[in-house]
């Protein structure tokens, strides 16, 4: 018998409705794992429809980490380096994430990120808390382990795995925690899944742009210009796509991110999808991108900081 309590279809469908007016959302982010991240979390915190109640540094491991632990621990430090640059308080707001992956479906890993979400959740609130991850998902995961009701307090805003017609599920979020992967999937959390092939990988930016927008925009647009500079050492003809804002657009304006409702996926062992079951509980998946409108934005509200 699952330990997650079970939406009515009516309860289900109303939670993945777009949101319309403010949002509360938390923000799980593996922040040093590239430069995407840096360039989400800003974009959160500079929109005046979103209030940025937590953010949470999530495991990751790749060639600039020696393992999940420390790759946690150096997205922490760039939360706070974003932060500081913003000018914004990280006390009671930053919080470290897990050290590694789980150990099963079954195993939560408790960590201060977890436990924050948890509670956070499940204290008085009016409205739902959107939580948006864009890293391994090991955190939420967590959470839902510890305290299954969350099932009935947050929507989950996933940016990870691949379209569920695409051949593989395999990437870089989903496939470096596959057990939490299939948690979230299973547990029946209202969930928002952003795909990356043919979906979030549209998002798309070149130096000569970062120059134009972002460059000169603050202290923070002078740093986000120099990582993107720094991330290759040849930029012609060159673009960058910057995955991560996806999520923060679909809050922002859910039209730029266009989503159907369809049957949660079924991850098998392999990293592909198993054949789509119409009896799974519904999820949203965003199908596509607007581009220039999400880019459009960013850059506008770069420009307008301070």
């Amino acid at each position: 018998m699952s330990p997650f309590p079970v939406l009515s279809e009516a309860e289900r469908r109303a939670r993945l409705e777009p949101p319309r007016g403010p949002v509360s959302m938390v923000l799980d982010t593996d922040t040093y794992n590239e430069i995407d991240d840096q360039f989400a979390l800003v974009y959160a915190l500079l929109s005046p429809n979103l209030t940025v109640e937590a953010i949470y540094a999530a495991p990751f491991f790749n060639r600039r980490s020696t393992g999940p632990e420390d790759g946690m621990k150096k997205s922490y430090a760039e939360i706070l380096r974003i932060l500081a640059k913003l000018g914004i308080d990280h006390e009671g707001r930053a919080y470290r994430g897990s050290r590694g992956y789980l150990p099963s479906e079954a195993e939560p890993l408790p960590s201060p990120a977890a436990q924050d979400l948890v509670a956070r959740a499940m204290a008085p609130r009016d409205g739902l808390l959107y939580t948006v991850a864009i890293g391994a998902i090991t955190n939420v995961a967590s959470a839902l382990l510890l305290e299954p009701e969350l099932v009935r307090r947050i929507v989950v805003v996933w940016l990870g795995g691949q379209p569920h017609y695409w051949p593989t599920a395999a990437e870089f979020n989903l496939q470096q925690d596959i057990a939490a992967a299939r948690v979230v999937f299973n547990s029946g959390v209202p969930l928002v899944h952003i795909p990356c092939k043919n979906v979030a990988e549209h998002l798309r930016t070149t130096l000569p742009e970062m120059a134009t927008y972002v460059k000169g925009r603050g202290e923070i647009g002078d740093y986000l210009y120099q990582i993107y500079e720094q991330y290759r050492d040849d930029h012609f003809a060159a673009s960058k796509v910057l995955w991560d804002i996806s999520a923060i657009a679909w809050l922002n304006e859910p039209a730029w991110v266009p989503t159907e409702l369809r049957p949660s996926p079924i991850l098998r062992d392999d990293l592909t999808w198993a054949p789509e079951d119409p009896g799974r509980h519904k999820i949203r998946e965003a199908v596509d991108v607007n581009r220039d409108r999400i880019f459009g934005d960013l850059f506008r509200k770069l420009q307008a900081w301070p």
